[in-house]
């Protein structure tokens, strides 16, 4: 039977939009993975990566377009604007708490300049209502609508009861035609300030996800690809596209919830360390038990605690493209990678010829200068994104085009450092430096961009100098050899910092003791040290040959390179299942009162089993809808009860329940 009978084995198209690659896989149920491609990400145009990676794996297996039957997409996109700081404006509109409140859960920091609007209101822990005022926000609405991208509402208690965050929601919705998200329809967990803080992410990534959806569902149309579209979230499970269009936070680690799957669909491991190496970050999870565990109090990324439910994963601004400096101070400046993802100088120069002309220009003169092998480039997002931008940003960024740009040029003062960081962070312009793609393509590891843009960078590097003003290395070859040997260090630092962290230790601070440091490096004195993982690194990423070939020694265990590392995330996004929850909540506001709040729902009644038997129904019928919403058919509920009593004087006093249905089923496919 060959791929182009009709009975062939019908194929599914998995895909991951990294922050550098764009990765396609075609898999079936029968043949595993068919043929797998790789396309640059375009963050200008995502739908360009995507085409050139789907075109790619297509022309591969010359397959028809009709016999895909499931596309499924994992992303890195919402991880990295979170780790890099970037994303839209955001309007936040606090119902019933204080200003205060903002100093809480680092919702202040997250905020940063974006405006946040108080209204008296909000509930209390029963679901009682106090006075609701939305007069300010009413005001506000005409000029924040030209300013910012998004709205995020977030009221006191409104897991108890959303009729407040409803109100304003439908307010915003009726004054202006921009997203909303309100903090009820994210999470049922108490903790007003960490939920808020969560809504607003997920409305600063509102249009950056809606953007990848839709170049996805354009470039599908137009190659005649008509199958469901599917995205993972977070925890690893997959929910359909429009689904994923409202929560886009429930797909921060995707990527590395999709590479999970895919590590154990590779390798058959049960117990592991996965560390997955990509060109912005690195992510490091344990597999235990053939399981990846979920984070039972919410995802951390870019240092926000947050209450999205995803794989317990530790996210390091740590990769390929990542920024090269030198740490302030000191003799002997060490070497400092990350957190912060820049365009290669191998990369730029592929894209732009005047990169060239411009490293030589800087090579030529005299003394090394401080803004020598550095761009700056338009990202080219929509206009609308640039909304809120003060005087000096819109000055500068009125003289950034859509090729490389020479800092040296570029910048007039030192104040304009801080305006440039400021238009990187909104996601409006990219910074192009030495990363270790470029210090690779020199020393011959990489060969697939421009091998002289990035040698020529590593020259200008090397010429940096020192505390007693020498250079810091002998050469390109030189300071590339060390960047790739740094990179390998750190990558051994993050991976026991994980295991740390899993074995209940501060990992940050374990892994920075010197004992450790000590036993990492081999160094041993008297005393010999030396610190072993109790499992195999299962090592994922197009460069993980490379970066992880020296690791083995600085872990202490076996260090797995499976075959198809470069596409596991692609091919975790097709090998995954459809899986929601539903929650409800029963207090007792008074004696003998029992109050369910379930979703949008707040009932009252006489006895607690009436109440629980209506709460499980209520969540049931909430589970089962968002399963046909996120893509199966065919769903299996359980549901699980959480009830809290107490026995006064020999009596049972009931005091709250927590119901939790959960649905599961394999993602509806192609007729």
């Amino acid at each position: 039977m060959t791929d182009h009978e009709p009975n062939a084995d019908p194929l599914f198209l998995g895909m991951d939009t990294g922050g550098t690659y764009t990765d396609a896989v075609l898999w079936s149920e029968g043949r595993g993975i068919v043929a797998k491609a790789k396309a640059l990400t375009t963050r200008h145009d995502l739908s360009v990566g995507i085409g050139n990676s789907v075109d790619n794996v297509l022309a591969a297996t010359g397959i028809a377009p009709s016999q895909i039957k499931l596309v499924s997409i994992s992303t890195t996109l919402a991880t990295n604007a979170l780790v890099e700081g970037q994303g839209g404006r955001v309007g936040l509109v606090m119902i019933g708490f204080k200003p205060e409140d903002l100093a809480r859960d680092g919702l202040a920091q997250a905020l940063g300049s974006d405006p946040v609007i108080h209204c008296a209101g909000g509930h209390d822990v029963h679901g009682n209502a106090a006075r609701l005022d939305l007069s300010e926000l009413e005001a506000s609405l005409p000029t924040l609508a030209r300013e910012v991208s998004a709205f995020a509402v977030a009221a006191y208690f409104s897991t108890r009861n959303p009729a407040h965050e409803i109100a304003a929601r439908d307010l915003i919705r009726t004054r202006t035609s921009l997203p909303v998200t309100a903090s009820h329809e994210l999470s049922s967990k108490l903790g007003g300030p960490r939920r808020a803080l969560t809504t607003l992410l997920n409305a600063r990534l509102v249009s950056m996800i809606d953007r990848l959806i839709a170049a996805t569902e354009g470039f599908l149309s137009r190659r005649g690809i008509a199958a469901p579209l599917m995205v993972v979230r977070g925890d690893g499970a997959l929910v359909t596209a429009s689904f994923a269009r409202t929560r886009p936070i429930e797909t921060i680690l995707s990527g590395p919830a999709a590479s999970l799957v895919g590590a154990r669909h590779m390798t058959g491991l049960a117990n592991a360390v996965v560390s997955d190496i990509g060109g912005t970050t690195t992510d490091v999870a344990v597999l235990e038990g053939g399981r990846p565990r979920l984070d039972p109090d919410g995802a951390t990324v870019g240092g926000y605690r947050t209450m999205v439910e995803a794989v317990a994963m530790r996210t390091f601004g740590l990769g390929g493209d990542s920024e090269v400096t030198l740490e302030e101070g000191g003799l002997e400046p060490a070497l400092k990678l990350g957190p912060r993802r820049v365009v290669p100088l191998s990369l730029a120069g592929t894209q732009s010829p005047s990169v060239r002309e411009h490293l030589d220009r800087q090579l030529r003169a005299p003394n090394p200068g401080r803004l020598d092998g550095r761009f700056a480039m338009r990202t080219g997002v929509p206009e609308r994104l640039e909304a809120g931008l003060g005087a000096p940003e819109v000055k500068l960024f009125a003289t950034i085009g859509s090729t490389p740009e020479p800092l040296d040029r570029l910048l007039t003062s030192n104040s304009q450092n801080a305006t440039l960081g400021r238009l990187v962070a909104r996601g409006l312009v990219h910074v192009c430096g030495f990363t270790p793609s470029d210090a690779a393509h020199v020393l011959g590891r990489q060969s697939n961009w421009n091998p002289e843009t990035a040698r020529m960078g590593a020259e200008l590097f090397s010429r940096k100098r020192d505390g007693r003003g020498k250079p810091i290395a002998a050469g390109p070859e030189d300071i590339s050899a060390r960047v790739l040997e740094a990179l390998t260090r750190r990558s051994a630092e993050v991976i026991l910092e994980t295991a740390f962290a899993e074995d209940g230790l501060d990992g940050a601070a374990t892994v920075a003791h010197a004992l450790v440091q000590r036993a990492v490096d081999g160094r041993s004195g008297i005393a010999r040290l030396s610190v072993s993982l109790d499992r195999p690194v299962v090592g994922l990423g197009a460069s993980a040959g490379l970066h992880y070939a020296k690791l083995e020694p600085l872990v202490g265990n076996a260090c797995v390179l499976p075959q198809d590392a470069d596409v596991a995330n692609a091919l975790g996004a097709v090998v995954g299942q459809v899986r929601v929850t539903a929650e409800a909540n029963v207090g007792q506001p008074k004696e003998g009162l029992f109050r369910i709040s379930a979703g949008e729902t707040v009932r009252d009644f006489l006895s607690e089993e009436e109440a629980l038997a209506a709460a499980e129904a209520e969540i049931r019928s909430l589970a089962a809808a968002r399963a046909l919403s996120a893509g199966t058919e065919d769903a299996e509920i359980s549901v699980a009860r959480e009830l809290r009593t107490a026995t006064i004087e020999g009596q049972r006093s009931f005091i709250e329940a927590r119901l939790v249905a959960t649905a599961s089923g394999r993602p509806r496919i192609a007729q």
